[in-house]
């Protein structure tokens, strides 16, 4: 099951807070995945077309419990996708057009409604509810192993300026993006998709991508450190070879017994110790120095290997 079907189970299995709720649930879900059909007699029908199998559920049983409709349900497969599609008809029936008029799909003058109906949306609990509805309905998750991303795919650009709309209010920020003719809200913030699962209620959901992001997060810190361990070896061998090579000239032009106890030490315990760094060096002379006595001791080989070179 990918990542996006979990989320839409756990999301198919919450109740809203009031009873208006679920109306704004229903309302999402039929103006996403639906499709209107007016008739020639002033009737409607409904198609709605779903390849989740959490939403057709979600989708039958609030058609039966608010409206108590007809809804014969056909499972078909695709042979090229080998995935199921749910097609749900609703077909013409006497409760059908109060039922669209009451989720502000159609109007009272029959007309179709092409925003949000705010009549749906007083309290914040309904505003949550229809978010989740639109995402179970046409909503995408990236599996959070990869990239963080959400997306909702809506059915009109009026649809898309709403729901954004409403997703602000609630504290989230989102994008729109049109995309081969549909328009698509998208999340790329951690944070905002986060936020968004938490007031849809997939509190599992959120809890395991929370959970991802402190593994990569874990693993981009041992990255790090072992890239800045890499790097410092790295120099200390480049500065262990310029300070070998400062011997070698010295030793053939001054040689090292004509040289003070200090640097002769110097010089030879970076030769039995090429890759150790200067700090660890002075641990290991006699009395041990500091990393600073070390250093001033290479500066001292430098300037005497300097004055030699300036006096031939």
């Amino acid at each position: 099951m990918s990542f996006t079907a979990r989320v839409k189970d756990e999301l198919s299995r919450l109740e809203g807070s009031c009873g208006q709720c679920r109306y704004a649930e229903l309302s999402a879900i039929t103006r996403i995945c639906g499709t209107l059909s007016f008739h020639g007699n002033g009737s409607y029908s409904i198609r709605v077309s779903t390849e989740t199998g959490s939403v057709a559920r979600v989708m039958i049983k609030l058609t039966h419990e608010l409206f108590d409709l007809e809804t014969p349900l056909t499972v078909r497969r695709s042979n090229l996708h080998k995935a199921r599609n749910y097609l749900i008809e609703m077909p013409a029936q006497p409760r059908l057009q109060d039922a669209l008029e009451r989720l502000g799909i159609v109007g009272q003058g029959r007309g179709l409604v092409s925003g949000i109906p705010d009549q749906l949306l007083e309290r914040r609990c309904c505003k949550e509810s229809f978010v989740r509805g639109a995402f179970m309905a046409g909503g995408f998750i990236a599996d959070p192993r990869g990239d963080f991303h959400l997306e909702i795919a809506v059915s009109s650009d009026p649809f898309a300026q709403g729901l954004l709309r409403i997703l602000g209010d609630l504290g989230i920020a989102a994008r729109v993006n049109h995309r081969r003719g549909s328009t698509v809200l998208y999340l790329k913030s951690f944070d905002d998709i986060v936020g968004l699962l938490r007031l849809m209620g997939a509190q599992r959901s959120a809890r395991a991508i929370e959970s991802v992001r402190q593994v990569k997060s874990l693993k981009n810190d041992v990255n790090r450190r072992v890239n800045a361990e890499l790097a410092n070896q790295a120099r200390s061998l480049g500065a262990a070879a310029s300070q070998l090579a400062l011997i070698d000239e010295a030793e053939a032009t001054i040689g090292l017994r004509n040289m003070p106890p200090a640097l002769r030490e110097f010089c030879r315990l970076r030769r039995e110790h090429p890759e150790t760094s200067l700090a660890q060096l002075g641990k290991l002379a006699n009395p041990p120095a500091s990393k600073s006595a070390m250093y001033h001791r290479l500066l001292r080989l430098q300037k005497l290997i300097e004055e030699t070179r300036e006096s031939k």
